[in-house]
């Protein structure tokens, strides 16, 4: 019988080749927030999912038997995103690892990257990519962790920057992070590896670094692609670009976001070459890097089904922020810690009042927030609120606040999702955004100096 897999971050370039390349050997369920129009592929189920849901999560991975995690959260879900995308990962990770345990799913697989030999000083997109594999593994299920650095395929955005920097650069002085040593892979030399790792018991609880079979800087696969397209390029090395600078360059000349070009650039300028540790645990003909930029030069992504626009309310609001929790106090301890600490801190001015299923917020009378309590959705790891009032909120229907215990307590979570605001756009993002960043700053000094005293 075929197992099933579900597929989540389906519609990204990993995804698209694991349908394209798996679908005949296994059942796949590929995940997307938006509902499927057209589906000309009937082997594959496409389930629509809020990765930011808990429940909508555990109903995605129902009925599977393996998981593929390949979600980053580099783009905005809501009008306003406010926190770190680190932070934001950190939620989805334990929202998924939460869903895989209750239902007892047999493993699941991670692509992440590479951890750099050559320093303590880890990138936030390297850092956070960790974090997600520690989250990922951190209950029943077994976790595979795959780390990888650049891959190379056809529709892959990392090689895509260097395609359209060598097609829109006649001369590239190159910053010096582009001399840092790397070990690209090929698509599918990393697909061989996640089918030899499916359903495997001696790569559970495993971390897997692999590199294609030759060492190169980042300049040199500049070169190598400037000469597989057919340009003359003058590339050369100019140590006075810092970091910094280099991003809204790749990001300008690449054609490619800001928040995407960031956290790679901050990744290449560490040396990323993998470790041998479990090399025993697969077998693979690593395919020339020269083959690598042919292929992802001249065939065409696979296609996917038609989507339909997701219809959501305009105004939405999601703030994630992660509170550094010294005293290892439980999400369910913070909560209730919470509003004591508001009323103090703002002297009584914002009075909140609990009575064990509504938390109320009042100013001077006036109630601003009614959040509910969900008994049934909470653990002492997480408390689920939602909210159902107030003269703040626009949408008595919408949106939830939760306090979420991450990393055996070491951080607390505290996130609002498709909150609707009262408040004209405009005065909100000035006003209670704001504020409410700035309690959350307040609340983890204060949760230090709990710790102290």
């Amino acid at each position: 019988m075929k197992q099933k897999i579900v597929l989540a971050g389906a519609t990204g370039f990993i995804g698209r080749w694991i349908i394209k390349e798996f679908q005949d050997d296994y059942h796949i369920i590929a995940l997307s927030r938006k509902k499927v129009v057209t589906n000309p592929n009937n082997k594959i189920l496409w389930r629509m999912v809020d990765l930011y849901s808990m429940s909508s999560t555990e109903k995605a991975l129902e009925g599977a038997d393996i998981a593929i995690y390949l979600v980053h959260s580099m783009q905005p879900s809501t009008r306003l995103n406010q926190g770190k995308f680190e932070d934001t990962d950190l939620l989805l990770a334990d929202n998924f690892s939460r869903a895989a345990q209750k239902n007892k799913l047999k493993q699941v697989i991670y692509l992440g990257g590479i951890l750099p030999k050559d320093t303590h000083r880890i990138s936030n997109h390297l850092l956070s990519r960790y974090e997600v594999e520690k989250t990922l593994g951190a209950r029943a299920t077994p976790l595979t962790a795959i780390r990888a650095g650049i891959i190379i395929g056809p529709g892959g955005s990392s090689f895509k920057i260097v395609k359209n920097l060598v097609k829109n650069l006649p001369v590239m002085g190159c910053p010096r992070w582009t001399k840092s040593k790397n070990q690209p892979i090929d698509i599918f030399d990393i697909l061989s590896l996640i089918k030899q790792c499916i359903d495997n018991p001696k790569t559970y609880d495993k971390n897997i670094e692999i590199g294609g079979n030759e060492v190169i800087t980042y300049m040199e696969l500049l070169k190598k692609t400037s000469k597989m397209m057919g340009k003359k390029r003058l590339i050369f090395p100019m140590p006075i670009f810092t970091v910094g600078l280099s991003k809204w360059w790749v990001s300008i000349f690449a054609n490619s976001n800001i928040n995407f070009v960031s956290p790679l650039v901050e990744s290449l300028k560490h040396r990323m070459i993998p470790s041998n540790e479990f090399s025993d645990l697969y077998d693979i003909d690593f395919v020339p890097i020269d083959t690598s930029i042919k292929r992802a030069l001249s065939q065409k992504t696979p296609t996917l089904p038609s989507f339909d626009q997701l219809r959501a309310e305009k105004n939405t609001v999601r703030s994630v922020q992660r509170i550094y929790n010294p005293g290892k106090h439980n999400a369910q301890w913070v909560a209730k810690y919470y509003p004591i600490w508001l009323s103090k801190r703002f002297a009584g001015l914002i009075n909140p009042r609990f009575d064990g299923s509504f938390l109320r917020f009042y100013l001077l009378g006036v109630m601003l927030l009614e959040l509910q309590l969900i008994e049934d959705r909470s653990t002492p790891n997480r408390q689920l609120f939602y909210i159902t009032g107030g003269v703040l909120t626009k949408r008595k229907d919408l949106g939830w606040l939760e306090f979420r215990s991450i990393l055996d307590n070491e951080y607390v979570i505290t996130a609002i999702h498709e909150y609707v605001p009262k408040l004209p756009w405009g005065i909100y993002k000035l006003t209670q955004a704001k504020l409410h960043l700035y309690v959350m700053k307040k609340f983890e000094k204060e949760l230090k100096n709990l710790k102290k005293n």
